[in-house]
């Protein structure tokens, strides 16, 4: 399981290096595109895999679901750990994230994410999120 929070720098290349617990779980080969909230999701090749298929399922007739499907596929691209533990970010992907130079990475169970390092302050604070709020949503979902 994908877990924890972890600070790191992209070079000027648009590279940066993936924590070697996250790296354990996704594999030196796996996959990263456009996230929701503005951030980028990277999944494994075993997760994508799982995730293409409940893409597959959604009927082609409904435009919400040809333009979750294109949103998520058009910018997907599959990245591999190089001798230092670094992976490429694409420009376009860095773009829609808004990364420069500092970064987050985190686990979020099957994915991690990958932000701003201000877009994550900004989005974790207080003033964003409440724990009870949340909680409370969550008696919606079962849980």
């Amino acid at each position: 399981m994908l877990i924890g929070e972890y600070e790191h720098s992209l070079d000027v290349k648009g590279r940066m290096i993936l924590p070697a617990k996250i790296r354990e779980d996704m594999g030196e080969k796996f996959i990263i595109t456009k996230g929701l909230d503005g951030c980028l999701f990277g999944f494994s090749q075993t997760e994508w895999t799982n995730f293409e298929e409940k893409l597959k399922t959604l009927p082609l007739t409904n435009k919400n679901a040809r333009d979750f499907v294109r949103f998520f596929l058009s910018g997907a691209i599959e990245c591999e750990i190089d001798k230092q533990g670094r992976f490429l970010i694409a420009s376009n992907l860095r773009e829609y994230s808004s990364l420069e130079k500092d970064a987050v990475i985190i686990g979020v169970g099957t994915r991690i994410e990958i932000w701003n390092k201000e877009k994550w302050k900004s989005y974790n604070s207080s003033e964003n999120i409440s724990a009870d709020e949340i909680a409370e949503n969550m008696t919606m979902l079962g849980i």
